[in-house]
């Protein structure tokens, strides 16, 4: 006889439905001031979208800025933290383990502590000083513990291990077992650091506002700007625009994320 799946109790529901409103709350509020002629006011002060309109003729160019420079990250993670993982997850010596503690130092250290170590070791350096690609390290400098962590994991499995055991049996090259075997099994590890590099680069902002210039400004150095406007309706319409650029990638791969754990997570 088949049982039908209980029903939480109504306790829970009533639980669940209260946490749902008190986390879209504030979020919902933002948006409203983002979109009304005077947010004092509210809704009767009718809606509008010159607010959009001016934070994006004075803040969108940090919209791509902060796009690149998360993807980049995303592939920098990616190309530097795999070796890593690989190497940390076959390694049994002591140097390794003091390698994998020292990686995570950056997430430890505050993000100011970071930039300001960057800014002394590679601050006479102008040209790079100025540039995009030094916010670029400190972004990867922050983010990559989190893919190498992740990947690791996925690599320290068992049934991994014995079947790269068996291949190299076989007579499979490294490369063969790395590209064959090992990528396509933990694709939706790498998926899921992506997606922790990519929202931890775009939404960073202590290290990036140490690190950055007038030319290179991101989307939350961007919005701390709108916020000191004073204007409460600016900082909600940039708040508006973050979450129009962000989400839509978010549940892009959240999606392909799924996809990857129903194919490979067997």
């Amino acid at each position: 006889m088949l049982s039908h799946p209980q029903r939480p109790a109504p306790l829970l529901l009533a639980l669940t439905g209260l946490t749902i409103l008190f986390l879209l709350g504030p979020i919902l509020v933002s948006v409203m001031a983002g979109l009304v002629n005077n947010y004092r006011i509210g809704l009767k002060s009718g809606l509008t979208l010159k607010w959009l309109e001016q934070v994006w003729a004075n803040y969108g160019g940090t919209v791509w800025l902060s796009l690149q420079l998360a993807l980049l990250c995303v592939l920098a993670a990616i190309v530097l933290g795999l070796p890593c993982a690989y190497a940390l997850s076959r390694s049994r010596s002591r140097l390794a383990r003091s390698f994998e503690e020292l990686l995570t130092l950056p997430v430890a250290v505050p993000g100011m502590a970071s930039a300001l170590a960057l800014l002394l070791a590679y601050g006479s350096l102008q040209g790079f000083r100025q540039s995009f690609w030094f916010i670029l390290v400190g972004h990867i400098v922050f983010t990559l513990p989190f893919m190498v962590r992740t990947t690791t994991a996925a690599l320290q499995k068992r049934s991994l291990v014995d079947l790269e055991e068996a291949a190299r049996s076989l007579g499979a090259s490294f490369t063969q077992i790395f590209f064959g075997i090992l990528l396509p099994a933990i694709l939706p590890a790498v998926v899921a650091g992506s997606l922790m590099v990519f929202t931890l680069s775009l939404g960073e902002f202590n290290l990036t506002w140490m690190l950055h210039t007038p030319l290179t400004r991101t989307l939350p150095v961007g919005l701390a700007d709108s916020y000191a406007s004073m204007r409460i309706e600016v900082g909600s319409a940039y708040t508006l625009i973050f979450m129009l650029v962000i989400l839509p990638v978010l549940w892009a791969l959240q999606a392909l994320a799924r996809l990857l754990e129903k194919q490979y997570g067997n």
